[in-house]
């Protein structure tokens, strides 16, 4: 029992937890808060300041798209929960966002302003403000992020009138400390905090203390006759730590139906059972500070679907906006330091465009576009974070099953270009960062400002990834242990007739014939890939290479090539080369040329003492590869797959081309066997893609 006790107990003592929460729990007189701001001035930052570091604290990297300098911010990765909130193909947007609380920590103006995040539904708004919220949380138990705010204490209960009989009473807004200072006192102090400050920002102290604080401050002063210093000595300064679900320095509000909406879930109410207490309901120690604005003092409060609010709720928006100041129910107007973040839908945004009474608002608020993904590759992200091996149990999930899908959410997406030569699967690829012959970076930013409101209209993620759910639990699929993109096409197509924000049939009809599109594609794809992995033997492509060069050569030189079986001197195999470079689409008229190309690579390799290999040519090794494929699939006979006799020699070439399915694809052995029976059938039908 005693050495059960004892693991039981090494388990559980963790001293990192304990030094934290003796970290988190300091606490110091005003002159000690005082000597820590000398050493670090950055304790003192406002709401906007310490969310701009808080996000530039994680990193970021560079990059050119388009001829244009993108950052990404390494913080909206989500490195604090490992990438489950993680925001993806947004750089642009979330750089505007950066910049938004880049000019508010500067004191620039945006600071006066409600940050509104604009989108259709399931576009990452929410994520988002989530990430800021979370981020800021985490950010004020490090180091970096420290903050303080302060409490009153009576230790000897002497002054039971002032604090209402308690021992210790915390500013119920978790004020700054500094707002303590006099007014008369500030600028002298502040000139000398500021001295020798390196920091970015200005220490600074801006509005007064909250009512509740107000009071207990100035009956303090009346009974030491207005010695401050005095004062000071019912004053403890201690850490703060922001917390969601304690509700400290993070707020979030929720529009309620209209006709029950109160503004003092804003801005706190009475607490009708203190009234008997103190005697009036206009003593600030009876009133609950307790509205979201007065919780989210000092961080961060959301507005969820913010233009859903009543007009009365919007006053009290704008205000705190712009002058930074709340109304509490038979208060004053209390000065407040927090970071607005509002979204809302598209829907929404109309009204508010359209109505005039909302002018006010629309001056005071900064609009950040949060669209749909438009890029394959970061689509896809979004459901491999969810649909990954780690995660299925009981089901694999055959390789493109989630590219299939992002690519028919994309699809729906795009507008339809206005080059009549160009399709959307063609435009999709080249928002992609696919080169297409005729089509420089120039010509995809074009294509990208001509369509206006693209990745505002189309299918949510939340749509598809409901529908790759379903393909998992769907009783239709049987005991398939393996979900392919056919499965997940067909879930999408069906639940098309039941979406209920496809407004038009003509949409509905346009998203049915992207989901013939997809399959086109994604059949592409795997023939590709049998074919890649029939002609996969790296000595037979080598062997093939080789012939080819040579005769490359005798050609370009105008010589013979001898024949390693006769020995005699022939002219170079038009046959053979015409036969690889067909692969590729070379033009006859272009031949000389591309040979020609071959031959200077081979040559400038050659110079600086380098052995020419296919693999460093992707076009020719490329053309290889599907010049062996033709010359072995009749030999391999796939098609005899969909027949019910297979013999030994045949199926042992059919398992070779298997496992390589398997160690370079990504298959396993359910989804390697039925591409090859899928493919087998196509060259069955006689549809080989011709290349």
């Amino acid at each position: 029992m005693s050495l059960q006790t004892t693991d039981w107990t090494k388990l559980l003592n963790d001293k990192k937890l304990a030094d934290d929460y003796r970290h988190y729990a300091w606490e110091g007189s005003f002159y000690e808060y005082l000597d820590l701001i000398k050493q670090n001035p950055s304790i003192t930052r406002n709401a906007f300041q310490r969310t701009y570091d808080m996000i530039m604290s994680y990193g970021l990297s560079t990059y050119v798209e388009y001829k244009k300098n993108i950052t990404h911010y390494n913080f909206f990765e989500d490195p604090i929960e490992n990438g489950k909130d993680a925001v993806f193909g947004l750089d642009v947007q979330l750089m505007k966002l950066v910049h938004f609380f880049k000019s508010a920590a500067l004191g620039y103006g945006t600071e006066k302003r409600v940050l509104l995040l604009h989108g259709p539904v399931g576009s990452a708004k929410s994520t988002i403000a989530r990430m800021v919220k979370k981020g800021i949380e985490h950010y004020s138990k490090t180091e970096a992020g420290a903050m303080y705010t302060f409490k009153w204490i009576d230790p000897e209960g002497k002054f039971g009138d002032i604090l209402g009989g308690v021992k210790e009473m915390n500013s119920p807004m978790h004020e700054e400390p500094l707002k303590l200072i006099p007014e008369e006192l500030r600028a002298k102090i502040l000139e000398e905090l500021n001295r020798g400050n390196k920091t970015a920002y200005k220490i600074a102290v801006k509005g007064d203390l909250d009512p509740a604080s107000r009071f207990i401050y100035r009956e303090f002063m009346k009974r030491y006759n207005g010695d401050w210093t005095k004062v000071l000595g019912h004053i403890r300064v201690t850490r703060l730590i922001l917390s969601e679900k304690d509700r400290i320095g993070i707020g979030t509000f929720q529009p309620k139906d209209e006709k029950n909406q109160d503004s003092t879930e804003l801005t706190g109410d009475i607490n009708y059972r203190k009234i008997a207490e103190y005697g009036s309901d206009s003593d600030p120690r009876a009133f609950n500070f307790d509205g979201e604005f007065n919780v989210g003092n000092r961080g961060v409060v959301e507005f969820i679907e913010v233009l859903k609010l009543d007009v009365a709720f919007l006053y009290d928006l704008l205000t705190a906006s712009q002058e930074h100041k709340i109304k509490p129910k038979k208060f004053a107007q209390t000065d407040i330091d927090l970071v607005i973040i509002g979204h809302t839908n598209e829907p929404e945004f109309r009204k508010l465009q359209n109505n005039e009474f909302m002018e006010a608002l629309r001056d005071r608020t900064v609009k950040i576009d949060i669209p749909y993904i438009t890029k394959l590759k970061e689509e896809t992200k979004i459901y491999q974070k969810d649909f990954n091996p780690n995660r299925i149990r009981g089901k694999s999930i055959a390789p493109h099953t989630v590219e299939v899908a992002a690519m028919w959410a994309i699809l729906t997406r795009l507008e339809h270009p206005k080059k009549a030569n160009l399709s959307l699967l063609q435009k999709m690829k080249l928002y992609d960062g696919k080169t297409m012959a005729g089509y420089t970076e120039d010509n995809v930013k074009e294509l990208r400002k001509e369509s206006i409101r693209e990745g505002l209209d189309g299918i949510s993620p939340r749509y598809v990834q409901d529908k790759i759910s379903n393909a998992l639990v769907n009783d239709k699929n049987g005991d398939v242990g393996c979900i392919n993109p056919f499965m997940v096409l067909n879930e999408l197509e069906g639940g098309l007739k039941n979406h209920a924000l496809i407004g038009s049939e003509d949409k509905r009809k346009h998203f049915r014939e992207m989901v013939e599109v997809v399959k086109q594609e994604y059949e592409d794809i795997i023939k590709n890939e049998v074919q890649r992995a029939i002609s996969a033997d790296e000595d037979s492509v080598a062997k093939l290479c080789g012939n080819y060069i040579d005769n490359v050569k005798a050609y370009t030189q105008r010589e013979r090539v001898k024949n390693k079986y006769t020995g005699m001197d022939e002219e170079a195999d038009e046959r053979l080369m015409r036969s690889i470079e067909e692969k590729i689409d070379v033009a006859e008229s272009r031949k000389d040329d591309f040979r020609r190309e071959i031959m200077n690579y081979i040559g400038a390799l050659a110079i600086d003492g380098k052995q020419f290999d296919y693999r460093s040519n992707e076009r020719l090794h490329k053309a290889l590869e599907l010049k062996l494929f033709e010359d072995q699939k009749d030999t391999i006979k796939l098609t005899s797959l969909v027949s019910n006799v297979v013999d030994r020699a045949t199926q042992e070439k059919i398992d070779v081309v298997k496992t390589r399915l398997i160690k370079s694809f990504g298959y396993d052995e359910i989804s390697a066997t039925d591409v090859l029976n899928y493919v087998a059938s196509i060259f069955a039908r006689g549809d080989a893609k011709k290349r």
